[in-house]
């Protein structure tokens, strides 16, 4: 008998596992209803909220912006008793050409600054070309393409075609005596 009430047992406790939950509705209460969000305190954040809302860059904001270099305050380093000087330079001559180079490097800079933002506008220069109207610019002699700026005018005139290419005319040789000719 308490064999038989074990078994019955196990099979309705296996058979209600795999049976889908029925939902029990429950009449609303005051301890189950939604609670309003306390408000914050001012002034209290907590760690993570300051930690995401940090700026770094907030003390100066510009400092990765294009041409900001000018902004800082980079020097060039000053030469000391154990520096390093090249053989054959003394330290005044060594500082003047360490000058220089950062003079070039600074022009550049601010000549590469001085471009930044600037460039074609690709619909204007199909509306230049005449690509929206007709197909006569491909007939051109340079096909639609715009050419880059050359050192020397290359117009095909004598005389103007640069001597270190190799397109200089080649001189006539004087008739010679034939090595082969017909018997």
């Amino acid at each position: 008998m308490k064999l038989s009430i074990l078994i019955t047992a196990a099979c309705v406790a296996s058979a209600s596992a795999f049976a889908p939950q029925s939902s029990c509705a429950r009449a609303g209460s005051a301890l189950m209803a939604k609670k309003a969000p306390e408000p914050k305190k001012e002034g209290k954040k907590s760690l993570f909220s300051t930690i995401f809302e940090m700026d770094l860059f907030a003390p100066v904001s510009t400092q990765n912006d294009y041409g900001a270099r000018k902004g800082k305050n980079l020097s060039l380093g000053k030469l000391g008793s154990k520096s390093y000087v090249p053989d054959g330079l003394s330290k005044s001559q060594y500082e003047k050409i360490r000058g220089s180079e950062k003079a070039k490097k600074d022009a550049k800079y601010s000549m590469n600054v001085a471009k930044a933002g600037k460039f074609l506008d690709y619909t204007k220069f199909y509306l230049d070309r005449g690509t929206d109207t007709n197909a006569s610019w491909y007939n051109s002699v340079t096909g639609g393409h715009r050419m880059a700026k050359t050192k020397y005018d290359y117009s095909g005139k004598e005389g103007d075609e640069p001597a270190y290419t190799g397109l200089t005319p080649k001189e006539k040789k004087a008739a010679g005596k034939k090595k082969f000719s017909k018997k």
